[in-house]
């Protein structure tokens, strides 16, 4: 009791030390921390941290930053489709749900950067609220299985439940573990925390982000510690002895399956639509793309169903010759991806299911082209770009690992179309990309 006061103490004193430095320190730190909460709470932390910067604002402070202006760029080129918005009430209403991206980087832009050490320890707070959550989402979970003794309760949305999506928490998780991975000095709680994450990244089962992952761990390992050219071979022995008993896991195992299965019987899971029917036909890549027409009870795995996505994505464009321009406006493609699933006769969802008419493009790169245009595709290609190159120049990994993890999310999500994605990647693209930081990590580099 008197070791958790003490630890509980020296919080406090470090952040009351901190905010008379960087007044706002602390409300950044409460907004990433809630990430995973309620709307109404993430929103609550957004308004604390801009009023913060409204209030300590100073001239001075203020500064040009070419990678904070494109968010910026971004929620305008959003706000303006409303105009040419083929379901203008749809973009009205998903606009606000966007606001971080103009918010957030112009408090960044009005205060003073956060230096490389600060970046730091607001990184530990975040990493360490993750932790906390993911153990709430255990208690939650082994509590839940007394009562039903179903193991799905510790896998995927079951874990975390569908609308925080076990698929953006893989992400969360994993920016949190590379930063207690990279420590310096790890003592007993911090490699308790690893394990933890490291299992929550694997029972969340994204296959998507258990890949990139495993890349990035592999990297890391590899190349960026001190001993790696020492112990390459020891440490990949190690490495794929403790990362295959993974893929046995029955629910992972299955997800994986899954995307190799095709026309051979029922669809084991799905991260789309799950159609649980005996006479279910499993689609392939190649069938998503090629076939003229589908029935109902033709089921699309993650992939595959994301490789339908793309090629009514085609199709709209070569139909649509404005949408290459303009796109049909902030959340106002759904209506046409409905008309494709009426025209490929698709499942249109029961008293059960959705149907997939429901989904939107599941890609990030797709989905800002074909509402927001080229020039909206552009802006997104230009924050990847700037947040990779300035990972790779200043050599930080947890911010290699968020880049890479972002570039490859966008393949399979429509992310930052999330009040909880869009937040995120806000929050922690203008913390990166922010000049003091930079200039500070390359001076000790």
């Amino acid at each position: 009791m008197a070791h958790i006061y003490n630890s509980l103490k020296n919080v406090l004193q470090e952040l009351k030390s901190e905010h008379k430095i960087h007044p706002s320190f602390v409300f950044l730190i409460l907004m990433s921390i809630t990430i995973p909460l309620g709307y109404a709470v993430n929103n609550i932390a957004l308004a604390l941290f801009v009023l913060s910067a409204l209030i300590f604002f100073k001239r001075d402070n203020v500064k040009i930053n070419t990678a904070l202006s494109l968010p910026v760029l971004l929620f305008a080129l959003m706000g303006m489709s409303y105009f040419w918005s083929i379901e203008p009430s749809r973009t009205l209403k998903a606009i606000p749900k966007e606001i971080s991206l103009l918010l957030v980087p112009i408090a960044f832009v009005a205060f003073k950067d956060f230096t490389a050490r600060q970046k730091d320890k607001i990184l530990k707070y975040y990493s360490w609220s993750i932790f906390a959550y993911t153990i709430f989402c255990f208690l939650k979970a082994i509590a839940r299985f007394v009562i039903s003794r179903d193991y799905n309760v510790f896998f995927y949305h079951e874990l975390v439940t569908k609308e925080v999506n076990a698929i953006h928490v893989s992400v969360f998780v994993s920016v949190a573990f590379f930063w207690f991975l990279t420590k310096p000095v790890r003592n007993l709680a911090d490699k308790l925390a690893l394990l933890v994450l490291f299992m929550m990244v694997f029972l969340l089962a994204s296959k998507n982000i258990i890949a990139v992952f495993i890349v990035l761990l592999f990297v890391y390992y590899f190349f960026y510690t001190e001993i790696s050219k020492k112990m390459r071979l020891r440490n990949l022995t190690f490495f794929i002895l403790i990362i295959i008993p993974f893929f046995f896991i029955g629910k992972i195992k299955q997800r994986f399956e899954a995307e190799f299965q095709s026309n051979n019987g029922k669809s084991m899971s799905s991260d789309v639509v799950q159609v649980d029917s005996p006479d279910v036909n499993v689609l392939s890549i190649n069938e998503a793309l090629t076939n003229k027409t589908f029935s109902p009870n033709d089921y699309f795995p993650g992939t595959a169903f994301r490789a339908y996505q793309f090629r009514i994505f085609v199709e709209l464009m070569q139909e649509n010759k404005y949408a290459f321009w303009r796109g049909f406006g902030l959340n106002a493609s759904l209506p046409k991806v409905e008309e494709k699933a009426m025209h490929y006769n698709l499942f249109m969802g029961n008293n059960d299911h959705e149907g997939y008419q429901q989904k939107n493009f599941h890609n990030q790169y797709v989905q800002n082209f074909a509402e927001l245009g080229v020039f909206g595709f552009i802006i997104l290609l230009g924050m990847l770009f700037i947040n990779t190159k300035n990972a790779f120049l200043i050599k930080d990994f947890v911010q290699i690992a968020f880049a890479i993890l972002m570039i490859s999310l966008f393949l399979t999500e429509s992310f930052l179309w999330r009040q909880r994605g869009v937040l995120f990647f806000t929050i922690f693209y203008c913390l990166f990309n922010t000049t003091n930081t930079l200039k500070a990590k390359k001076i000790n580099s």
